[in-house]
C-alpha cells in the first residue's frame, strides 16, 4: 500500500503504526518522526496541497481531514484516488480515529494496543483539583482568536476539567483585548501553534489582565489527536501541577 498523509497529527499516527514503508508523501508541516522529511516527498501544506505531485505518488490511499484541509483540493483527488476522510472534534473521536485508521491500513493488532494505551492516558488527564477553572486558549494574535466548542482544542480542555469561556461560539472567533478583560479568565492559555506566542505576548497580556494567570502552552498537546497524547502526559503533568498552585 502506498499511503499519503496530509495531517501532521495523521503522519505521526501512521508512524507508530509501523508503516513507514508504505507511506510515500507528507505536508511540509509534518514534523514527527523528523527524519520523514528527508525521505519522503513533500506534497505542500494542509491548506495548499501540489495536487500534482501527489498524483506523481501513484497512491492507493489519502488520509485526509475535514478542518484541516480544503475541499475542494479534496474532492479533486477522490476522483482518482481512494481518500479517507477523517472528522475529529471530541476525545472520543480522537480514541475511535485509531482504530479507523488501524483498520484500513492492515494493521489492528498494533492499533489495538495503541488504542489502549491512548484511552488510559486521556482517562489520567482528567483533573478534579482545576475543576470549573475559567480558562480562554488563544490560538492567533491581530487578531486574537480563541477556540468555540465544535474543535478538539475545546474537547481537550472540557475533558481535562476547565471552563472555556468562549463555549457558547463555534470555530475560532475573534475577541478583543475588552472582551477578555471583561471575561476575567483565571487562567489565559497561549499556543505554540499556528501563532508562535513567546514570553514578549504573554508579559504584554499579563499587563492587561493583572489577576489572570497567563501562560505558554504547547499547541500540539492540546490539538494534535491521534498518538502525540502519549508524548505529552509528562507535560500535562508538570502543567495540571503548575495550575493547581
Amino acid at each position: 500500500m502506498r499511503i499519503v498523509s496530509t495531517v501532521p497529527s495523521l503522519t505521526e499516527l501512521l508512524a507508530d503504526l509501523r508503516l513507514e514503508q508504505e507511506v510515500v508523501g507528507i505536508t511540509k508541516f509534518c514534523v514527527h518522526p523528523r527524519e520523514w522529511r528527508q525521505s519522503k516527498q513533500i506534497i505542500g501544506g494542509t491548506k495548499q496541497l501540489h495536487l500534482d505531485r501527489i498524483r506523481k505518488l501513484r497512491p492507493d490511499l489519502i488520509l485526509c481531514n475535514k478542518e484541516e484541509n480544503v475541499k475542494e483540493q479534496i474532492v479533486d483527488l477522490m476522483q482518482d484516488h481512494r481518500v479517507h476522510m477523517t472528522d475529529v472534534k471530541t476525545v472520543e473521536d480522537a480514541i475511535s480515529l485509531i482504530a479507523e485508521v488501524a483498520a484500513i491500513t492492515q494493521t489492528s493488532n498494533e492499533g489495538n494496543l495503541l488504542s489502549q494505551r491512548i484511552g488510559q492516558a486521556y482517562a489520567q488527564l482528567k483533573a478534579p483539583q482545576i475543576q470549573g477553572l475559567k480558562v480562554l486558549y488563544l490560538i492567533w494574535k491581530s487578531p486574537y482568536m480563541t477556540v468555540g466548542r465544535d474543535t478538539f482544542i475545546h474537547a481537550m480542555l472540557d475533558h481535562i476539567g476547565f471552563d472555556n469561556l468562549a463555549k457558547d461560539q463555534t470555530r475560532y472567533p475573534q475577541i478583543t483585548p475588552d472582551q477578555m478583560i471583561a471575561m476575567e479568565p483565571d487562567v489565559l492559555m497561549l499556543s505554540s501553534e499556528p501563532y508562535p506566542f513567546a514570553e514578549k505576548h504573554a508579559e504584554e497580556l499579563k499587563a492587561m489582565l493583572p489577576h489572570t494567570q497567563v501562560i505558554l502552552v504547547d499547541g500540539e498537546a492540546f490539538s494534535w489527536y491521534g498518538t502525540r497524547i502519549l508524548k505529552k502526559e509528562k507535560y500535562f503533568n508538570q502543567l495540571l501541577s503548575q495550575l493547581a498552585l
